[in-house]
């Protein structure tokens, strides 16, 4: 039953999805060094999620603004 479950478009889908949360949770963890909470509570991890979250968009967004736009070639005229 689990394997044709599996077999399903709706499965790769969510499968697709997780993947790209479990991604961004690992680079948490093994680039950022988030392997423990540094502050204490409920709020206290929310606060840390939310900075180690924002850490990992601005990165993105530096990378994305270091690129040239798509379909901009090197040397051409603008």
């Amino acid at each position: 039953m689990a394997r044709a479950v599996a077999q399903t478009p709706a499965y790769k889908k969510i499968r697709r999805q997780r993947k790209k949360v479990e991604m961004l949770f690992a680079h948490m963890k093994r680039i950022l060094k988030m392997d423990r909470l540094r502050l204490r509570g409920m709020s206290g991890a929310h606060d840390d999620f939310l900075l180690t979250a924002t850490v990992q968009n601005l990165r993105r967004m530096a990378k994305l603004l270091s690129q040239p736009p798509p379909g901009h070639r090197m040397g051409a005229p603008a």
